[in-house]
C-alpha cells in the first residue's frame, strides 16, 4: 500500500462535532482535503449552515446535522439516517464539542462545573454511543476524542476544565478497551495552547501571553491547522493498530519544567 492510499480518506464519512467554528471547523476541512465527506454538527443552525456552506463552496462535500450533544434524544433524531441499520453510516467520528466556564474551584457554580462536563465528556459517550453500533456492524471505525493538556496539568480556575479532559482521555482508553478487538480505534488529540476563539481572551493578556511564549519550547501558540496531520492520520488506515493513545500537539509544552 502506498503513503498516499494509507492516509487517503476517500469514501469515508466523517462526523466532526462542534465544528461550526473554530478547532472542528478545521479539522473537518482538513479531513475534507484528505478525501473524506464530512458531516458538521453544532447547536446553532445559523452558524452551522454558514459553515457547510463555506465547505461546499471550496469544492469540499459536507452536510450539516444541527442538535445538541448533551441531548440523546436530539442526537438520535439528528443522526437517525446515519444510524440506521440500512444506513450510510458514520466512518469517523471526532468528539470535539467543548466549553469553557472559569472559576475560582471555592466558589465554582454547580452550573458551571455541570455544564462543562455535560459537553466535554458526557457528549462524547452520548454521540459515540448513537454512532458505533453502526461502526460494529460494519467491522471497522475510527474515534478520534479531542482532550487537552490540561487532562494532564491543571493551572487555577480550569477544575471543571481539567476534570472534563481527564475524564476524556481515560473514556478514550475505555473505549479502546471495549471496541478494539471489533477493529474499532479509539484515540485522542490533546492540544497544546492554541490560537481559538475560545482562548481569544488569553492570547491578548500580556501576563499570560509572556507566559505561554516561555513555558512552551517552541516559543509561541498553536494554530488549530497544527491539528490537522494528527487527526487525519488517527482517521487513516495508517493508524490500524494504535488504540486508547493521546497525541500531545503542544509545541513541546508537558516535556518542559
Amino acid at each position: 500500500m502506498s503513503a498516499a492510499e494509507l492516509f487517503s480518506l476517500r469514501g469515508r464519512r466523517a462526523l466532526v462535532t462542534g465544528s461550526g467554528q473554530g478547532i472542528g471547523l478545521t479539522l473537518a476541512r482538513g479531513l475534507a482535503v484528505a478525501g473524506a465527506e464530512v458531516v458538521l454538527n453544532d447547536v446553532d443552525p445559523a452558524r452551522l449552515a454558514q459553515a457547510v456552506a463555506r465547505l461546499n463552496d471550496e469544492g469540499f462535500t459536507a452536510t450539516g446535522r444541527a442538535f445538541d450533544v448533551t441531548d440523546a434524544a436530539a442526537i438520535a433524531a439528528g443522526l437517525a439516517d446515519f444510524t440506521a441499520a440500512s444506513g450510510p453510516g458514520i466512518d469517523i467520528l471526532i468528539n470535539n464539542a467543548g466549553i469553557h466556564r472559569r472559576a475560582p474551584l471555592e466558589s465554582m457554580p454547580l452550573e458551571s462545573w455541570q455544564a462543562v462536563i455535560d459537553v466535554n465528556l458526557t457528549s462524547a459517550f452520548l454521540v459515540s454511543r448513537a454512532v458505533v453500533p453502526g461502526m460494529l456492524q460494519r467491522g471497522c471505525g475510527k474515534i478520534i476524542n479531542i482532550c487537552s493538556l490540561n487532562a494532564e496539568i491543571s493551572r487555577p480556575t480550569i477544575a471543571n476544565y481539567a476534570a472534563s479532559k481527564g475524564g476524556l482521555k481515560m473514556l478514550t482508553r475505555a473505549m479502546a478497551v471495549e471496541w478494539g478487538g471489533r477493529n474499532i480505534q479509539a484515540n485522542g488529540i490533546s492540544p497544546g495552547y492554541m490560537r481559538t476563539d475560545m482562548t481569544g481572551t488569553l492570547t491578548v493578556d500580556p501576563e499570560f501571553d509572556r507566559y505561554i511564549r516561555a513555558r512552551t519550547p517552541a516559543g509561541r501558540w498553536g494554530e488549530p491547522r497544527e491539528l490537522i496531520g494528527a487527526a487525519v492520520f488517527l482517521s487513516a488506515r495508517a493508524s490500524d493498530f494504535m488504540n486508547g493513545q493521546i497525541l500531545f500537539v503542544d509545541g513541546g509544552l508537558l516535556s518542559a519544567l
